[in-house]
């Protein structure tokens, strides 16, 4: 099961035609920084982020560990405060009235928040008397969740007993108590396996699809948000530096990726200068051993180039091939390719 963008309820469904659609996470010049510690100094985590997240869609924080992601998300949820700039989440101000965000948000942290020596039912029914259900209500409530969540066969097991896949389902099952209208997913699907990973893809669509909640998500896994969100946000040093939809970012990109890996890493310039002379290849970079360009010619073009590395006398491990990425996207704004910081 994939989630289609298409076919998901459009995040202004409910506006009248030429409305502006609905907010459900407006940032605006978000400052964070974190003190310095002994000889070390002070870590600048957020950098003037402005994020507006529309009701009822998929938004992804995608950027490496440390890019700001997660400080993002602790402040949205009223966890952090900003050093400036001003949040609302669900029309409520996060510095001046944290606990009406709180009553209207889910977060799903990158800890597990089911205690392990608890049953999953228990997990569940602790978090809805946390959140003033009475007894009867909390029971079905949880109930309701763990069939839901495909956890009915487990309710009774220990939270330590469970797979990672099951535990995750758990702890959306346990944000979603509340019934709130915004959910914070921070590195859903980090160390789940493939097919774990692609179940809890289909539920976090379902989310919004069906149930018209707004999931913000942060990820580090270039699939996981070209194949979820509506938008994402690429971040990168606490910067907000680019955004739109996967295609609309991935079409601001001009042909295909080519990537030639030479086998002398010193060689980099050298075929920098020979590929200038290749017809069709633009956009040309050296990063060590590895040469990126872009092309319009497809395959035709790397026979040419290969051909004249061959009569520079350079040599090459591979050259590959591939339509826009998300990494493509990052690199032309971070000028550096995602997967050398992830």
């Amino acid at each position: 099961m994939s989630h289609q963008r298409a076919t998901a309820p459009s995040p202004s469904a409910a506006q009248s035609p030429g409305s502006t659609p609905t907010l459900a996470i407006e940032a605006e010049h978000l400052h964070k920084t974190y003190p310095a510690g002994r000889r070390k100094p002070p870590v600048v985590a957020l950098d003037d982020l402005t994020v507006r997240v529309r009701s009822g869609e998929i938004y992804a924080l995608l950027g490496p560990n440390g890019a700001g992601k997660s400080t993002t998300v602790r402040i949205l949820s009223t966890l952090s405060r900003p050093r400036s700039g001003s949040a609302q989440v669900a029309g409520h101000d996060v510095v001046r009235e944290p606990e009406a965000v709180r009553r209207s948000i889910g977060l799903v942290s990158q800890k597990p928040s089911a205690a392990p020596l608890m049953t999953a039912r228990e997990s569940l029914v602790m978090a809805a008397r946390i959140h003033g259900m009475n007894r009867a209500r909390a029971e079905a409530r949880a109930t309701e969740l763990l069939e839901r969540f495909g956890l009915g066969d487990a309710a009774d097991r220990l939270t330590r007993t469970l797979s990672g896949g099951m535990n995750r389902r758990l702890d959306i099952a346990i944000a979603l108590v509340n019934g709130p209208g915004v959910l914070f997913l921070d590195e859903p699907t980090t160390g789940l396996d493939p097919e774990a990973r692609v179940q809890l893809w289909a539920e976090i669509a379902r989310l919004a699809s069906a149930d018209r909640i707004t999931v913000l998500l942060t990820t580090h896994y270039l699939d996981e948000a070209d194949h979820l969100a509506d938008r994402v946000a690429i971040i990168d040093r606490g910067r907000l530096v680019a955004e739109g939809t996967p295609d609309e970012l991935k079409s601001e990109l001009n042909g295909d990726r080519v990537v030639f890996e030479l086998l002398e890493p010193s060689a980099g310039p050298a075929a920098s200068q020979c590929l200038a002379g290749a017809p069709g290849l633009t956009e040309i970079s050296v990063d060590g051993r590895l040469v990126r360009a872009r092309t319009d010619h497809g395959a035709a073009v790397i026979t040419s180039a290969l051909d004249l590395l061959e009569t520079a006398g350079i040599e090459v491990g591979s050259a590959t091939l591939s339509r826009p990425s998300l990494d493509d996207v990052y690199l032309r704004h971070a000028g550096r390719a995602f997967e050398e910081v992830a």
